[in-house]
């Protein structure tokens, strides 16, 4: 049976972008503490800065661990052609932190910046074509990503996959398809998230097979579509909706994992499988949640 190294990342302790709770996070040395000790192999960086941004400091800090950089989220603006330049100048200096650290192998993972549209943040999880990027539109958000991952192999020779997330602008089964039609599969991979997959319409296993050769990294989230529902009955935008629990521990939710680990055995997948709970600061406790979700994965033979 095929076994995947398994990792974990900060998101699950709660550390997430644009959610404004940085005061609230996790100690860093704590998250890789518990991290271990919950039976993960590695890990991803989080946000710029949560982790140690000095090589040297960062590779000590997980070595001692028997920990493994895997990868790292950027934040991208693809949107909005005036922020290519950042793009590529942030997407740079994790790319080479990543690349000192993590090595070859390491991948870059291409988030948009989420969380910012009102209607995208609004209806995330019941997106409609009205809330949709025109074609002229979508064409400027795929040369952006190639601008990016041009950039990040010329310098560093790291791959990009980018990551389709709910409250953006690729989020749907449609969306995925046509950015993924509008970028070079030499340049741009994907960093298929189940529960993302899933909260945008998709169905996570069968949707393997349609995007497999171009799937860099594998994250493993559940999704709670009851979540789904009541954020339309209250009106609730995606922030809340992460609140309220809408990726629950592995298993709780209506993602197929054994037929998503079946379909990755037979695309012959050699990444990582990264467990992402996604919640906030103050929900639960992320250690005892990261360990139930290692034994579900134990569970199914990982």
């Amino acid at each position: 049976m095929t076994r995947w190294p398994v990792g974990n990342a900060p998101c699950s302790w709660g550390t997430i972008e644009n959610t404004g709770t940085e005061d609230a996070r996790v100690d860093p040395m704590r998250f890789l503490d518990e991290l271990a000790e919950t039976g993960y192999a590695g890990t991803e960086l989080g946000d710029l800065g949560f982790l140690p941004t000095d090589p040297d400091r960062l590779a000590e800090a997980l070595s001692s661990r028997d920990l493994t950089l895997i990868a790292s989220w950027v934040t991208v603006r693809l949107d909005d052609p005036e922020y290519t330049d950042r793009n590529v100048q942030r997407a740079l200096e994790i790319a080479r932190l990543v690349r000192a650290v993590g090595g070859d192998d390491a991948v870059l993972n291409l988030g948009p910046d989420h969380s910012r549209v009102p209607d995208r943040t609004r209806y995330a999880g019941r997106i409609l074509p009205a809330h949709a990027l025109g074609e002229r539109e979508l064409d400027q958000y795929a040369e952006g990503a190639h601008r990016v991952a041009r950039a990040v192999r010329d310098e560093t020779g790291l791959r990009c996959a980018f990551h389709a997330h709910g409250a953006s602008y690729v989020e749907t089964p449609a969306e995925i398809e046509a950015f993924l039609d509008r970028t070079d599969p030499a340049l741009v991979g994907l960093c298929f998230d189940t529960g993302h997959v899933a909260l945008g319409g998709g169905d996570p296993a069968p949707d393997l097979e349609r995007y497999g050769d171009r799937i860099e990294l594998v994250h493993l989230k559940d999704f709670s579509p009851e979540v789904v529902a009541e954020a339309e009955l209250h009106g609730w935008g995606y922030p809340e909706m992460v609140r309220q629990g809408v990726f629950p521990e592995l298993g709780q939710g209506i993602v197929d994992f054994p037929a998503v680990l079946e379909r990755l055995r037979a695309q012959d997948y050699h990444g990582w499988l990264v467990v992402e709970q996604d919640v906030l600061p103050g929900l639960g406790s992320p250690k005892q949640s990261a360990a139930r979700n290692r034994s579900y994965l134990k569970e199914l033979g990982l």
